[in-house]
């Protein structure tokens, strides 16, 4: 059984799936803006939600710090840049391969 975690690596526009302390996925990202920065610190994955609709894509993973989450995009344009309110966006078939490999509890580092 995998054992999971994601580092979201803020400098690189990265997410990385960590099983133990070897990377198996990495996946490029849309971070916050410079007035709505994604937050650095530790969390976990708390709810999951399939096809949220409009700004969020194909799929939502919040996360424990409130209106923060992981998520798909309607804009695929974004990614790699600083455009969110502070969430962290995905290319949308990215964001469903991480969900279905990601539990609900999944630690989640995010790193300046």
């Amino acid at each position: 059984m995998p054992q999971y975690r994601i580092i979201v690596d803020l400098s690189d526009r990265a997410l990385y799936l960590l099983d133990m302390d070897r990377v198996v996925r990495q996946y490029p990202v849309g971070i916050g803006r410079m007035l709505t920065q994604t937050p650095a610190g530790e969390y976990t994955i708390v709810n999951k939600q399939p096809n949220p609709g409009g700004p969020f894509g194909a799929f939502w993973m919040g996360l424990s710090r409130p209106h923060y989450g992981i998520h798909g995009t309607n804009d695929p344009a974004s990614i790699g840049h600083e455009v969110s309110h502070g969430c962290i966006r995905m290319y949308n078939e990215d964001v469903l391969q991480l969900a279905a490999l990601v539990p609900l509890g999944t630690r989640v580092t995010i790193r300046l």
